[in-house]
């Protein structure tokens, strides 16, 4: 008689610990299969949240196309005269602005800056504007279509609201025969977020500044200015110089290095979040000529600056003299603009004859 062996059954491993061949995993292949899904799953959330970054950035920005406005009739551009920015402070009254620009009407470009980069990008030179300044306007498209005249003896800080950006650069680019290669225009609540998103702005004041209307009340010495110090600093014209337009000019120029030097302070690479705050910040409320208007362009043109210091920037005004006809108005003073937008156009050194504006006793 035999006797009949049985043999115990092996049952196939169930679920997800069971291998395509029937074979149970390891505790080591339970655990990578584990670091593997992990990962898988953090580099889904941060490309999500990459792209959603990347769109939130790119949609801030509004975009100008300045060939389409200016046509063919513009400067050469020329191999020496580097890259030149037209930057605009805007106290448009839209959205946020309103609550920041007071009860006037609104649209004016508050400040003017032609900052010209020379070949090489090193020291940059800064060509303030005064928005009081009388200029010939020349023939503009405005944004409807419709061609507004050329006409003369017109406050170069109505050019922005009459005929929009396009005009305010072909008056530049008449004035000083110099082909802007990008405009940029930043208004009240962009200028006063990306301070605060900063972490403020240091500044040495020679002298006190007490404005009582907008509540701005500096001592002298070292000053950390919060957005709505900043934009007070900036924009006060009483207590300042002759409390004109030109006697901020050197306010706004100072605290245009002092911006530039704590951004690039800041250590971006270290705080993605703080980056991204401060970019937000900035594009918001940015417009940017058409080129410029797309984060990518903006950074890729951003890098390209890195050598700019912003210490070493020389920073001038435009020479002017006050008007005959109209003591509250300044006029281009000659020869001295000439001088300077011809040193420009050419990337050779600035005289010093051609910084005197008679209107300051400089």
């Amino acid at each position: 008689m035999t006797t009949d062996t049985v043999t115990p059954s092996r049952r196939k491993p169930q679920g997800p610990d069971a291998a395509a061949g029937g074979t149970q995993r390891t505790r080591g292949q339970r655990i990578r299969r584990g670091i593997a899904w992990t990962a898988l799953g953090l580099v889904l959330v941060a490309g999500g949240t990459g792209w959603w970054m990347y769109h939130r950035l790119d949609s801030n920005l509004s975009a100008v196309d300045l060939n389409k406005a200016l046509g063919e009739d513009r400067p050469e551009k020329l191999p020496s005269s580097g890259t030149n920015l037209l930057i605009l402070g805007s106290d448009s009254r839209a959205g946020a602005n309103g609550e920041l620009a007071g009860g006037s009407s609104g649209g004016l470009s508050d400040t003017t800056l032609m900052v010209h980069i020379p070949e090489g990008r090193q020291q940059a030179v800064v060509v303030s504007i005064p928005r009081d300044t009388l200029i010939t306007r020349p023939e503009c498209q405005k944004k409807d279509g419709t061609v507004l005249a050329s006409r003369e003896r017109v406050m170069f800080n109505s050019l922005l609201p009459q005929a929009g950006p396009g005009c305010v650069v072909k008056t530049v680019e008449k004035m000083s025969g110099v082909r802007m290669d990008h405009y940029i225009e930043v208004d009240f609540a962009g200028f006063k977020n990306l301070v605060d998103a900063i972490g403020g702005v240091h500044i040495t004041l020679k002298e006190p500044i007490r404005h009582g209307a907008s509540g701005l009340n500096l001592a002298a010495g070292p000053q950390k200015l919060n957005g709505t110090q900043a934009l007070g600093f900036v924009r006060t014209r009483l207590g300042v110089g002759d409390g004109s337009d030109l006697g901020r000019i050197s306010n706004q120029q100072m605290f245009l290095t002092a911006l530039l030097s704590e951004v690039k302070q800041q250590d971006l690479l270290g705080s993605p979040a703080k980056t991204f705050e401060i970019a937000d910040a900035a594009t918001k409320s940015m417009t940017t000529d058409s080129e410029l208007a797309s984060l990518t362009s903006l950074a890729t043109f951003a890098r390209s600056m890195k050598g700019v210091d912003p210490n070493s920037m020389e920073t001038i005004m435009l020479p002017v003299a006050y008007d005959k006809a109209d003591p509250n108005r300044v006029v281009a003073a000659e020869p001295q603009a000439s001088t300077l937008w011809k040193a420009l156009r050419e990337g050779t050194k600035i005289p010093d004859s051609a910084k005197k504006s008679p209107a300051t006793g400089g």
